[in-house]
C-alpha cells in the first residue's frame, strides 16, 4: 500500500484536476482554512490506485462557500447543494466536490439524512465504510494541526484485510442503499463483506428497510453501478451479490439475476471499459437493465421498472429489448451484405445496440462492431437533396436513398456519377 503523502497525490493527478485542486488549497491558504482529501479517493490512494475524483472537506463553518466564492469565475463554474452543504466546482476539464464538515442524522429509517454543520471526525463517521472514512491533510492549516493521514475508525487495517465494515449496527438501517455501494465496491476493489456487516444487512432486511427507499435513490445507485465497469467493475459480480445477500427480492419480489443475463452483462462491463468503437454520450444503465431484465417475465419487468422510478422512453426501450433482440439477432444471422446489415442497426440508439452487440454470438459480434467502427460514419455518394432535384418526393425518396446507400456499402456503386445512375433507374421503376 502506498504511504498517505499528500504532495505525492497532488503530483500523481490528471494535470486539469491537480490545477484545479492546487487553486482551492490556494483559495483556503489565502483565508486560513483546513482542507482535507476525504473518503475514497484517500482509500484509492493508499491501495495504489488512481485517483480520479477528488472529494474535499472544509472544517471551518462555511468554509467551502468561502472557498468556492473565491473560485469563481468565468473559467470556474461553481454550483452549490444548499440542502447537504455541498459545492461542485468544475473546471473546463476537471471537477471535484466541495464541502463544509458536517454531521447527519436520519428522522427513520431509508429517509435522506438531514444535515447540519460537524467537526472533521464527524464527517468521517457518518460515512459508510470504515475504507472511506479517512481524511489527508492538504491545505496549510489542516496540515499544521494533522500531521499524517485521519483514520477515526481503523479504516487502514480495513484496507489491509480487505474488508468493508460498516461504521456502526444500523449502518443499512439508515441508509439501505449502502448495500448497492457495497456490490460495487467489494468485486471492483476485490473486498468482502465484513461479517459485522453482513449482520446488519440481515437485520436490516428483516425490519423491511429497503422497503422504504425511494425509487429515484435506487435508480441513481444502479447508474453508478453500471457507470462503474468504466473502473472495472463487472456489473453482472455487483448485481450477482446483490442476490446472494437477498437484496434484489427485497427490492422487488421475484427481482433476481437470471444466470442467462451474466454473460451479456460482462461484455457490456467490458465494452464500457474499452470501448470497441466510438461513440457519442450514452447511458449504460439503460442497457444494463435491458440485458438484466431481459429474461424476466413482462409483468416482473414492468414492476422492477416502476420500483426504480424508471418512465418514458429508456423504459420503454427496455421493456421491450428481449422481444426486441430476439428479432434483431434472427435479421443479423440473415443479413447478407454490409448495406442489408446497415439498414438493420442505424435505426438503433446507442443503449440498444451497445445491448444487442453484448447478446450476439461471437460471428454477430464482429459484424456489429466492424458496422459501428467502418460504416456507419460513411455517407453515400448523392443526398437526398440531390435525389430531390431529379424528381423524388416523400416517403419514396428516404426508400431511394436508403436503396443507394445499401449499394454503396455493398460496392455496387462506388461514385457520384453510379449513384446517380442507379437513382434514375429506380425513379424509372416507379414509373
Amino acid at each position: 500500500m502506498r504511504r498517505a503523502d499528500p504532495d505525492a497525490l497532488l503530483a500523481a493527478l490528471p494535470v486539469p484536476l491537480a490545477e484545479l485542486a492546487r487553486a482551492v488549497l490556494a483559495a483556503a491558504d489565502a483565508k486560513g482554512l483546513a482542507v482535507h482529501l476525504v473518503g475514497g479517493p484517500v482509500r484509492d490512494w493508499i491501495l495504489g490506485r488512481e485517483v480520479r475524483d477528488l472529494d474535499l472537506v472544509v472544517e471551518e463553518a462555511g468554509g467551502a462557500e468561502l472557498v468556492a466564492a473565491a473560485l469563481a469565475s468565468e473559467r470556474v463554474r461553481v454550483t452549490r447543494h444548499e440542502r447537504f452543504g455541498t459545492v461542485a466546482v468544475a473546471a473546463p476539464e476537471a471537477a471535484l466536490d466541495l464541502a463544509t464538515a458536517r454531521r447527519e442524522r436520519y428522522p427513520h429509517d431509508g429517509a435522506l439524512p438531514v444535515v447540519e454543520p460537524g467537526s472533521l471526525g464527524d464527517d468521517l463517521l457518518r460515512r459508510d465504510f470504515a475504507v472511506n472514512a479517512l481524511a489527508l491533510p492538504l491545505s496549510a492549516a489542516a496540515r499544521r494541526q494533522r500531521t499524517s493521514l485521519v483514520d477515526p475508525a481503523s479504516g487502514v487495517r480495513d484496507l489491509e484485510r480487505r474488508v468493508l465494515r460498516p461504521l456502526h449496527a444500523r449502518s443499512f438501517h439508515d441508509d439501505p442503499t449502502r448495500a448497492l455501494r457495497a456490490a460495487r465496491l467489494a468485486p471492483r476493489l476485490g473486498f468482502a463483506l465484513a461479517r459485522a456487516g453482513r449482520t446488519a444487512l440481515r437485520a436490516a432486511l428483516r425490519d423491511g428497510a429497503f422497503g422504504r427507499v425511494s425509487g429515484d435513490r435506487l435508480r441513481r445507485e444502479l447508474v453508478k453501478l453500471f457507470d462503474d465497469a468504466a473502473q472495472g467493475l463487472d456489473p453482472a459480480a455487483a448485481l450477482r451479490l446483490l442476490a446472494e445477500w437477498h437484496v434484489l427480492a427485497a427490492l422487488e419480489p421475484g427481482l433476481a439475476l437470471d444466470r442467462r443475463a451474466v454473460a451479456p452483462l460482462r461484455r457490456l462491463g467490458r465494452a464500457v471499459a474499452a470501448p470497441p468503437w466510438e461513440a457519442a454520450r450514452w447511458r449504460p444503465w439503460v442497457a444494463g437493465l435491458a440485458l438484466w431484465l431481459a429474461p424476466a417475465a413482462p409483468a416482473l419487468r414492468r414492476r422492477t421498472l416502476a420500483r426504480f422510478a424508471v418512465r418514458g422512453e429508456p423504459a420503454e426501450r427496455i421493456a421491450g429489448f428481449a422481444r426486441a433482440r430476439e428479432q434483431w439477432l434472427r435479421a443479423l444471422a440473415r443479413a447478407r451484405g454490409r448495406g442489408a446489415l446497415d439498414a438493420l442497426l442505424a435505426p438503433l440508439d446507442e443503449e440498444r445496440l451497445e445491448a444487442l452487440h453484448a447478446s450476439a454470438p461471437p460471428t454477430l459480434r464482429r459484424r456489429t462492431q466492424r458496422w459501428a467502427q467502418q460504416d456507419r460514419s460513411r455517407r453515400a455518394p448523392i443526398s437526398g437533396a440531390e435525389l430531390a432535384e431529379i424528381g423524388f418526393a416523400g416517403p419514396a425518396l428516404g426508400r431511394a436513398l436508403a436503396r443507394v446507400r445499401a449499394a454503396f456499402l455493398d460496392r455496387r456503386v462506388t461514385t457520384r456519377e453510379e449513384a446517380l445512375a442507379l437513382a434514375r433507374e429506380l425513379l424509372r421503376s416507379r414509373g
